[in-house]
């Protein structure tokens, strides 16, 4: 059974096999995650980046972690929060699904997520968590994935995943 672990800090530090890039359409780096993860992880990243032709909302994508001490990073483009109406749900569920998926054809026995999609995009907090941890528990068994880290930037997120997952939401 794979342990799922809500955690607050530094996603670029964490000593995992694979980390979530909270990426955008374009894959060159933004702000947020996606600025952080590029500078910590060099200019080799933004050369790779650019080899992959972008990645469609819903979707990731791979690159090696170059100075990063996570051997691969996983790109997934979350959706930007527009009201609920506009497939939204499954398309966050599907950054989820799909950076899994790449877990197992990575060999990736350990994984750390943002919560994708909830600081410039806009999705609200409780509900990404909700949809994040539902996937998530649907999906990792067939990834391999033995230990998924959900890494929160505040203290409030924190205490969302929590909460979530202490009650099997």
């Amino acid at each position: 059974m794979a342990s799922l672990i809500a955690v607050q800090g530094d996603i670029t530090s964490f000593k995992v096999d694979a980390i979530v890039n909270a990426a955008n359409e374009s894959l060159l780096g933004d702000g947020g995650v996606d600025g952080a993860i590029h500078r910590a992880a060099g200019p080799e990243l933004l050369e790779a980046c650019r080899k992959l032709h972008g990645c469609p909302t819903g979707s990731a994508k791979a690159t090696p972690g170059f100075r990063l001490s996570a051997k691969w990073i996983f790109h997934a483009v979350g959706p930007v929060w527009s009201g609920g109406a506009h497939n939204e749900d499954e398309l966050l569920a599907g950054c989820y699904r799909k950076c899994l998926e790449l877990a197992l054809e990575a060999g990736a026995r350990s994984i750390a997520f943002p919560a994708i999609s909830t600081g410039v995009y806009r999705f609200p907090s409780e509900r990404a968590a909700r949809i994040a941890i539902a996937t998530v528990r649907s999906h990792i068994e067939a990834s391999g994935v033995q230990e998924l880290f959900f890494v929160c930037f505040n203290e409030e997120t924190l205490r969302i995943y929590e909460r979530l997952l202490a009650n099997a939401c």
